[in-house]
């Protein structure tokens, strides 16, 4: 990592499906005029011809990560993360049973400054690549476990899309003047 991406805060929008990570980080991204990262998984599974496999997920894993640090080299001063690996981390231990030994590995290899976890308040909207509406309340609570045993600061953000943005500009903003 450059000493240009290493002076980055990175934060990362996590949650179950259909929460509004998107929406959000593209907002933050906007408010705090920096770069954003997309969710890589979006592109890689848009060009598959058939069902993803946990190979796959890896991956993915390497992909988020390659784009995570490119676009940390345009960054200003933050970088707002659509996800990270906890999302494959999650998926991959739900749909397949276990972790690889790589991605056990990439796990470990990225910090981040501030978790937004975000909560399931928000309608579900159809995806082809979403798959479990029923279980969000699940999701939810695996995430915030995952979240807590993390270590690294975290916040639930609920409400309208409005009060979310908000919400996270209060907590980035925090963030922010505690380490000037």
């Amino acid at each position: 990592m450059s000493a240009v991406s290493s002076s980055i805060k990175r934060i990362a929008i996590v949650g179950p499906e259909c929460t509004g990570k998107t929406h959000l980080s593209m907002a933050l991204a906007e408010h705090y005029r920096t770069a954003w990262v997309p969710e890589y998984a979006r592109q890689y599974i848009d060009r598959l011809n058939r069902p993803y496999h946990q190979d796959d997920l890896t991956s993915i894993a390497r992909g988020q990560l390659l784009l995570e640090d490119e676009l940390a080299l345009t960054a200003n001063r933050l970088l707002i993360c659509d996800t990270n690996l906890l999302v494959i981390k999650i998926w991959s231990e739900y749909k397949f049973g276990h972790l690889t030994d790589e991605l056990k590995q990439l796990l470990h290899t990225h910090h981040y400054d501030l978790l937004l976890l975000m909560y399931v308040d928000i309608p579900w909207e159809e995806d082809p690549q979403r798959e479990h509406p029923d279980k969000r309340d699940y999701f939810f609570s695996v995430y915030h476990q995952e979240v807590e045993a993390s270590g690294t600061p975290y916040q639930i953000i609920r409400g309208s899309t409005e009060e979310r943005l908000q919400a996270a500009i209060r907590h980035i903003d925090r963030l922010n003047q505690s380490s000037i």
